[in-house]
């Protein structure tokens, strides 16, 4: 049986309110993402410790499920005089085919080579290089499968620079593949850092799955002030813009830093602000995404 698709843009005064009174009206599922995801207007949502939570985005996408038999024109009329709108939002209906769901997701990741020995490898896989090291995961809640280019970047300047010893802080943590990879690698102890508990809960299942030792995972409240010998961030522009002080404090003098999350086009404002703390080295790009490195003064 299909299934209908609801998509409307909104802004972030309804978009939680629309999202629920289109539950209340039957929808199976409703998803809320930013409208400027992947493009120069992209807004991070995050919070720092001790703030509370953030909102949601400013352009937003609400994304809804129905049983095909649904009147979606009328249902959409209802749910937006429930919550005072005037008009009807701009939207489109799409329809699904019914389909193996899990299958089909799953057949959308297949192993991933990072470099001749690092893969990350989903769980439903064999490793095509049983020698190679393996990261085992599956996608889900955080960000964070090799599959990005921010993520694959990260990944290869761990693989191509990692000694063994080293003591790391993943902030952004997300999946945890980073500290993982990093421990995989050679390093002696990680601890991984992010403002979602999901993500926390997430990295926690992956390195037990990963059988990776030495890696604690934190909200960012719960971890102890301490610095390392290297410091990856993956996450977005705007929060490495104001965790930049932060990020330098954790870092060993001598210590390396690597960002990544950086459109190409916004990686030279970057790597001035960080430059008073490090000296940085030529930037990476990989499909419009940048990854910048360099060693604390």
């Amino acid at each position: 049986m299909p299934w209908l698709s609801l998509v409307i843009d909104s802004d972030a005064e309804h978009a939680e309110a629309l999202s629920e009174a289109l539950l209340e009206l039957g929808a199976l599922s409703v998803d809320l993402l930013d409208a400027d995801a992947d493009t120069p207007d992209e807004q991070a949502i995050f919070g720092e410790p001790g703030e509370p939570p953030p909102g949601v985005w400013q352009h937003n996408r609400v994304s809804a499920l129905f049983d095909s038999d649904k009147d979606i024109n009328s249902i959409l009329h209802n749910a937006s005089a429930r919550i005072g709108l005037k008009q009807i939002p701009e939207h489109r209906i799409e329809t699904l085919a019914d389909n193996d769901w899990v299958r089909l997701t799953q057949s959308q990741f297949e192993p991933i080579p990072i470099s001749p020995r690092l893969w990350i490898v989903p769980t439903w896989h064999t490793p095509s290089d049983p020698e190679a090291i393996n990261i085992v995961l599956d996608p889900g809640l955080a960000f964070g499968t090799g599959s990005h280019p921010t993520t694959r970047l990260c990944l290869r300047w761990l693989d191509s620079n990692l000694r063994g010893g080293e003591t790391v802080l993943d902030y952004g943590c997300g999946s945890g593949i980073l500290a993982i990879a990093a421990l995989k690698l050679g390093a002696a102890h990680a601890v991984g850092v992010d403002v979602d508990l999901q993500a926390v809960t997430a990295s926690r299942g992956n390195a037990a799955a990963n059988q990776v030792k030495n890696v604690r995972f934190y909200l960012p409240d719960d971890i102890q002030q301490s610095s390392y010998d290297l410091v990856v961030a993956n996450i977005l522009t705007n929060p490495l813009r104001m965790l930049a002080p932060l990020l330098a404090n954790a870092t060993h003098r001598g210590g390396r830093i690597v960002l990544s999350g950086i459109l190409e086009e916004q990686a030279r404002e970057i790597m001035d602000i960080y430059q008073q703390w490090f000296v940085l080295d030529t930037p990476v790009f990989e499909d419009g995404w940048s990854c910048l490195s360099g060693r604390k003064r």
